[in-house]
């Protein structure tokens, strides 16, 4: 079998069909097409697939653009016509959540629900993340500091260290999360100190990755001209004044340098899982 070239670009169609909305496989697609740099995936998402006739539409739109099948199906018949009409046309399929299911059916000895989207059921948790995300929106950019004091987590941190989009992945993990920026010349709100249950959090940056996107977003914003907000030399400070600062209160420093929201994240909710007593992990689990 020839050998394909690694620096040729490679495009080819995926089908995600499910029967609830899809969001499962779409990050389960993303997640693994990203181990294949020169591989661009066509997507085409087949959501809330629930009916005989909304399958027929799906599969039209298969054959007419093969590629590779990846489905979440919890009706048997719809599976079964799905996999007959792919294998005829040798069309490749795969269950993406069979193998996880199978483990955890043998493991509990437990039956599977037939519940179609059962994840998604208006749970307590549902309505935990949905608490979580309004008191993100309250307490976003130290905006009412003394509301704080009910957080899980309180992020600090200079300009620009993703501190706002964080907050919000971790409220949409059920962490209540608020943040504060640090201003140069003004010092963080006496009232922290006060706090027993929030875990704070010290968000730094390398200083040159700090200045590119302040001039991203002043650009953006279409303002030219330098300004100590992306002066190398003032962002050094910031930069340093601020770690020393989290040193001397003992808060738990995390560098997001070039790191995703999520590897940011998923670092902060282990620092914060390790810190608070077994007991009280066991009362309130995120999922």
């Amino acid at each position: 079998m020839p050998t394909r070239n690694p620096n040729i670009a490679i495009y080819f169609h995926v089908h995600l069909v499910s029967d609830s909305t899809g969001e499962t496989l779409v990050a389960m697609m993303k997640a693994s097409t990203a181990q294949f740099r020169s591989a661009t995936a066509l997507e085409h998402l087949h959501a809330l697939v629930r009916s005989e006739a909304q399958l027929e539409q799906s599969l039209e739109t298969i054959e007419a653009k093969p590629g590779v099948v990846l489905y979440t199906l919890v009706n048997p018949e719809r599976r079964k016509r799905l996999e007959d009409f792919c294998r005829a046309r040798n069309i490749p399929t795969v269950s993406i959540l069979d193998p996880t299911l199978s483990v955890l059916g043998r493991y509990l000895g437990a039956a599977m629900t037939d519940e179609v989207g059962a994840q998604r059921n208006l749970d307590d948790a549902y309505y935990s993340r949905i608490e979580a995300l309004d008191f993100a929106m309250v307490h976003d950019d130290g905006q009412a500091v003394s509301g704080l004091v009910d957080a899980d987590i309180i992020l600090l941190g200079i300009s620009r260290t993703s501190k706002t989009p964080t907050s919000i992945y971790l409220a949409n993990r059920g962490y209540k999360t608020g943040n504060i920026p640090l201003v140069p010349g003004s010092p963080l709100p006496a009232i922290l100190d006060t706090f027993e249950k929030p875990f704070i959090i010290g968000l730094v940056a390398a200083p040159d990755r700090i200045v590119q996107i302040r001039q991203q977003r002043l650009m953006g914003l279409r303002q030219d001209g330098q300004t100590d907000y992306i002066d190398q030399d003032r962002v050094r400070d910031e930069v340093r004044d601020a770690k020393r600062m989290f040193v001397r209160k003992g808060y738990k420093v995390i560098d997001v340098t070039r790191k995703s929201i999520e590897e940011t994240s998923a670092q902060i909710i282990n620092a914060y899982n390790k810190a608070r007593p077994i007991e009280e992990r066991r009362k309130g689990m995120r999922l």
